[in-house]
């Protein structure tokens, strides 16, 4: 397979768990994602991010998260994020500093 037949099927895979995780599963909040998975939301728009600023297009945070979901971050948390209560906040905090923090040096 050459490498640009495999980058479109990577990036086609990628569409699909986007279009999976905010059309068919906006149910399942990223706190929870985060604690089961090692990974969110976010962190596919911030990956977007990181992946623009490596081939030089600038990008911040608030458009990759803009251009990952489709819309304002904050609107998408007013249709689909609830509220986590303290067991779940502990959790999140625990995989993100796992996942996250040692991966950015944060």
């Amino acid at each position: 397979m050459d490498d640009a037949t495999r980058t479109e099927i990577e990036a086609a895979a990628f569409r699909a768990l986007r279009a999976h995780l905010l059309q068919a599963r906006p149910d399942v909040q990223n706190i929870d994602l985060m604690t089961m998975a090692g990974f969110c939301r976010n962190c596919l728009s911030r990956w977007m991010g990181e992946a623009a600023a490596d081939r030089g297009v600038p990008m911040t945070k608030d458009e990759a998260r803009e251009l990952f979901y489709g819309m304002p971050y904050a609107d998408w948390v007013a249709a689909h994020q609830t509220e986590a209560d303290a067991s779940k906040q502990a959790a999140f905090r625990e995989a993100f500093a796992a996942n996250v923090e040692k991966t950015d040096g944060s």
